[in-house]
């Protein structure tokens, strides 16, 4: 998975730094743990070639020209506490670039996360008008007044809808981070929360990761790993139940609350990531590949990715 963390000026120093740790720590531990994940293909970026912290602190971007096209953009908060102080950040030369620059990711087929005051930015660009979203809760009935096509609510601390992915408060970007990587991974994702905050003291558990705790399922991670092992082998639900010592209704019920998706569902995203990894990462022919992700042949899984991202094998292997 391609991320562009996307850092303007004065941005939050732990709100950045949030989402890179959480995102490095994932790609270390599924290699020292040998969960079977693609990874995150972290990139910060910039619509300056010079940008600082809140706290001062110069950012190294990347230079996006012909870089390849990302499969997310992360919008960390602005460091602006008040409404008074938020909305002329709003107007920024490089924050009014970046609405353009999302609209055109958007445009390419990117997804667009973002968190505390970076919804702003991105309900700036239009692109959260019409779905469901979140914001820091202080500056609710700002956010409420200034994008009356939004549906707001405030009380949830992560909320996906469509193409977008929003969270509440500044700690949130935790909570957004661990909802990357639980989509891309379960197991994964409780990995990184145990390594990072959860700890059975009330002093963190009490206060972090609470979107992440409230969906974490050891049976859905189960699930996960299982069908990761088996992805080369036809599946049916049955027999993964089985294998789970639970039933089908259960499992179906269980993955429905945690990710929105039936297995069936999810089954096949595990298929399609590993197919376009392979594509990008290896020469074996389109029938191999096929045989590798569980389909009978290359016709299947050329039909399976036109349809479930919209890009031949050509253009995956191109880019």
């Amino acid at each position: 998975m391609r991320i562009f963390v996307l850092a303007l000026d004065g941005v939050f120093d732990t709100g950045l730094t949030t989402v890179l740790d959480a995102l490095t720590i994932a790609n270390k531990l599924a290699s020292a743990t040998g969960v079977a994940t693609p990874g995150f293909d972290i990139t910060v970026v910039g619509m300056r070639p010079q940008v600082r912290t809140a706290l001062g602190l110069q950012v190294p971007v990347r230079d996006m020209t012909g870089a390849p096209a990302p499969d997310w953009i992360v919008v960390p908060a602005l460091n602006c506490t008040t409404a008074e102080e938020l909305v002329p950040a709003l107007g920024q030369d490089d924050v009014i670039d970046a609405i353009g620059a999302l609209r055109s990711w958007r445009s390419g087929g990117a997804q667009i996360a973002a968190a505390c005051t970076g919804t702003f930015v991105l309900a700036e660009s239009g692109l959260l008008d019409g779905h469901e979203a979140t914001t820091t809760w202080w500056l609710s009935p700002v956010f409420r007044q200034r994008y009356p096509h939004v549906h707001l609510d405030a009380h949830r601390i992560v909320v996906p809808s469509g193409s977008t992915v929003t969270a509440g408060a500044a700690l949130s970007h935790l909570d957004l981070a661990l909802w990357l990587i639980r989509n891309n991974s379960p197991e994964l994702a409780a990995l990184v929360a145990n390594y990072l905050v959860f700890d059975s003291r009330p002093s963190q558990s009490a206060y972090a990761i609470s979107d992440h705790l409230s969906h974490s399922d050891p049976l859905v991670e189960r699930f996960d790993r299982w069908v990761r092992e088996h992805l080369d082998k036809a599946i049916a639900l049955d027999v993964v139940a089985n294998a789970l010592a639970t039933s089908t209704r259960t499992l179906t019920r269980r993955l429905n609350e945690v990710l929105g998706k039936t297995p069936v569902e999810y089954i096949q995203d595990l298929r399609v990531e590993r197919a376009v990894h392979l594509l990008k990462t290896s020469k074996l022919s389109v029938d191999r590949i096929a045989e590798q992700v569980g389909y009978a042949d290359g016709v299947t899984l050329r039909t399976l990715l036109r349809r479930r991202i919209g890009k031949g094998v050509r253009e995956l292997r191109a880019s």
